[in-house]
């Protein structure tokens, strides 16, 4: 079980913080897939329950179990493995951005999130590696 120490160093805290975040958002998309796609603006054709199962599965799936292994474990490995994660899921974005012409508000306030989940967990992971 993790403990939560008061003076621990502000970078752990900031990649704990990303840990619980991608946490939530696994519980989110695995309870409440629906509400899930309706937040990032998706949506499921008529009768394709395997849409449902997406979510559930390889999203969900995903980010439950790197985010809970980042907490249970603790090793900088772990950390920026989560920290990659973050980091290419804005690169994507930043891609489909250029590439399908998505300049929009909605993904430049995702991409900022993003990075700010990416930076904490690279940034802890690196400086506890060496």
């Amino acid at each position: 079980m993790q403990e939560v120490i008061i003076n621990e160093p502000a970078g752990e805290w900031f990649a704990l913080a990303s840990a619980y975040i991608t946490i939530g958002f696994g519980l989110i998309l695995l309870l409440a897939p629906r509400k899930a796609f309706q937040i990032l603006r998706l949506r499921t054709a008529e009768g394709v329950p395997e849409a449902l199962s997406e979510s559930r599965a390889t999203m969900a799936g995903f980010y439950f179990g790197v985010g809970i292994l980042a907490i249970l474990f603790s090793q900088p490995l772990l950390w920026l493995t989560l920290g990659a994660g973050w980091a290419f899921t804005a690169l994507g974005r930043l891609v489909s951005i250029i590439v399908d012409r998505g300049n929009t508000r909605f993904n430049w306030i995702s991409i900022a999130m993003e990075a700010a989940l990416a930076a904490g967990p690279l940034i802890y992971g690196y400086t506890a590696l060496f």
